[in-house]
């Protein structure tokens, strides 16, 4: 596929949020909102009025929901909206007491309670997007293990077992992938006992990294092999660890260790993505390439270790502008091609 039909698609697929939090503490206010471009529903009925994806407070996974926490600096807010399930209509965000009336007015654009339904292409993306986010979140829970911290790499497990298996597998089932969802449960229930058997949890682990790529095999090659659609995937990568940043930091500091490594592990991803096809990249446009790389490179500096640093690397609105460079960079592709 051309990278020139990339950019159509860009251009019809803005937003795909997913992944996967914990209860979060409000943002730092200088963080800006994210705007990395990502598949989009095929129902115009639930779009707002900047051409985004609304929002579908019935069923949207807490990083979705973040994107409320985010706006609104209200912590814990995506558990709150969470625990009040179910809604039938937006409003009732207000009559059941989980935000006020004002706060409603801030976000009312961006909620739902329509089913949002993904067809085609977008469809794919999405798919491969929430892989890619098990992916990051076993990344970093790998590297937590190898530091002998296995309470804090257990969420990192947790979560794809707990929230996005959840969320795609219904699409597992269509494409016929081989049911994974006690694979991750095993591993999870062996780290949080404490990973006390080295030997067992390391198989456990491979078994878990293996099922997430074969899920992903489950792709057409070609698909997977393409820059059209893997930079599509790379920027839903870098938009839900653009958000899970920005709830990590509080008052210019990390409040959220989890978020911060959960970012991590989705850049770390992103980037292997990325190297995946940058040669085909650079063949079709070098410069940009070279912006995308750079850029990319200097991203990864925000997370230096899998624990967090004492004072932030970067601010979240420097990482906003950075993964924004990310995204004109493919445009820019686009143009050159």
């Amino acid at each position: 596929m051309s990278l020139f039909r990339f950019f159509a698609l860009l251009l019809a697929s803005m937003s795909l949020t997913v992944l996967i939090a914990c209860s979060t503490q409000p943002p730092d206010t200088a963080s800006a909102p994210t705007t990395a471009p990502s598949p989009q529903s095929s129902t115009m009925s639930s779009m707002n009025h900047s051409g985004k994806p609304k929002i579908n407070i019935n069923t949207a996974i807490l990083s979705q929901l973040d994107k409320f926490e985010a706006q609104l600096g209200v912590p814990a807010l995506s558990n709150k909206i969470q625990a009040s399930r179910p809604y039938g209509k937006p409003e009732e965000l207000v009559s059941k007491n989980v935000i006020t009336q004002a706060q409603f007015d801030q976000i009312k654009e961006m909620v739902t309670v329509e089913d949002i339904a993904l067809t085609g292409e977008a469809k794919d993306v999405d798919y491969m997007t929430k892989l890619g986010l098990m992916k990051g979140h076993l990344l970093v829970a790998r590297e937590l293990l190898d530091l002998q911290k296995p309470a804090q790499a257990e969420p990192h497990i947790g979560h794809p077992v707990e929230e996005i298996y959840a969320d795609v597998e219904d699409q597992l089932q269509e494409r016929n992938v081989k049911e994974f969802k006690t694979t991750l449960i095993a591993l999870q229930d062996l780290v949080r006992a404490g990973a006390k058997d080295t030997a067992k949890v390391n198989t456990e682990f491979k078994t878990s990294m293996k099922a997430v790529d074969d899920a992903i095999a489950a792709l057409p090659e070609a698909q997977r092999q393409s820059p059209t659609f893997v930079l599509q995937v790379i920027n839903g990568l870098l938009d839900t660890a653009n958000s899970e940043y920005g709830a990590a930091i509080a008052n210019g500091k990390i409040t959220q260790a989890i978020e911060y490594q959960d970012s991590r592990g989705f850049v770390a991803y992103a980037n292997t993505l990325y190297s995946g096809v940058s040669a085909q990249v650079e063949k079709d446009a070098p410069e940009t390439h070279k912006d995308i790389q750079q850029t990319m490179a200097e991203l990864t500096k925000v997370w230096p270790a899998p624990l967090p640093p004492a004072t932030p690397i970067k601010t979240p609105t420097q990482v906003s502008q950075l993964i924004k460079t990310v995204e004109i960079g493919t445009q820019k592709a686009v143009k050159t091609s």
